[in-house]
């Protein structure tokens, strides 16, 4: 089964309520692998998602922790969920592990608030744009690899005009460093076109702005946040060799107020737009 969005919801779902009923039985997740006879990283991947999991795993896992037979039957059918796969599914190793989770999430959210400091976000390259970023971070990949990784890059950017489920709102908050490193005017154009789709928002933190929250961050980050309570907001933040996933309530407000506080010297649209137009023509 293929879906838009995979099982990345159900599986962190079910990793939630595994995790709760682990902490409610007052076990660690050490003790609870050496009842299960499993590895500690096993239950990690559980209880953050990562995996999606068989219904006797999922029975296995309630009978140590004293779940209730009927709450036990809805968390192995849950489990069933997991086994959804999503589009991006057949490139296989083209997406790393700790990437694959975020994609599922990203095709799930009703809004994304995504601040770059340093490249164009992936949802917004162009072809050529995003060989480069591959080339330059990843010099050890193949030419075949690169090609099927910013085939992936590309198949992302379907989200932003999708009929159903809704495409997500799409926030982007740029600093003006970004427009003037490595970026053509072909880049430049795409950024002006997709910024006017009802669905996009883009605005530029302009250098005049000096130092703000976004200069206090690891550079990059992205909320994601999603419709009925299907998920907890989410903070997304990557790097070469990994990610950071934040969903405490906590977590999620600090970047929350850094996003706020950089909204406020940021361009508008139609200032952001004719910036990005002046910078491309500056190319041509």
């Amino acid at each position: 089964m293929t879906t838009d969005t995979g099982s990345t919801v159900p599986r962190r779902q079910l990793g939630r309520y595994l995790r709760q009923l682990r902490e409610e039985a007052r076990m660690t997740v050490k003790a609870a692998a050496d009842a299960l006879e499993w590895s500690t990283p096993k239950i990690w991947r559980i209880e953050t998602g990562a995996t999606s999991m068989r219904s006797l795993d999922v029975e296995a896992m309630c009978r140590v922790y004293r779940a209730s037979p009927e709450l036990t039957e809805a968390l192995m059918g849950l489990a069933k969920e997991t086994k959804g796969r999503g589009w991006w599914h057949s490139y296989g190793d083209a997406i790393p592990e700790w990437f694959e989770l975020y994609v599922g999430l990203e095709a799930a959210a009703a809004r994304l608030r995504t601040y770059e400091a340093q490249l164009v976000p992936g949802l917004l390259q162009t072809e050529a744009y995003a060989t480069l970023v591959y080339e330059v971070a990843r010099p050890e990949m193949t030419r075949e690899e690169i090609e099927r990784g910013v085939a992936v890059r590309l198949g992302r950017q379907a989200l932003l005009t999708r009929a159903a489920p809704r495409a997500p709102q799409f926030d982007v908050l740029l600093d003006e460093v970004v427009l003037r490193r490595g970026v053509d005017a072909d880049q430049l154009q795409r950024l002006v076109t997709v910024s006017r789709q009802p669905n996009v928002s883009l605005r530029v933190v302009p250098f005049s702005a000096g130092l703000h929250r976004g200069n206090m961050s690891s550079g990059t980050f992205t909320i994601l946040d999603f419709d009925g309570g299907a998920e907890p907001s989410i903070v997304y933040s990557d790097s070469l060799t990994g990610a950071l996933y934040l969903d405490k309530p906590g977590e999620v407000a600090t970047y929350d107020e850094a996003w706020a506080s950089m909204e406020k010297p940021a361009l508008s649209e139609a200032q952001s737009r004719k910036l990005i137009a002046s910078i491309a023509e500056e190319l041509t």
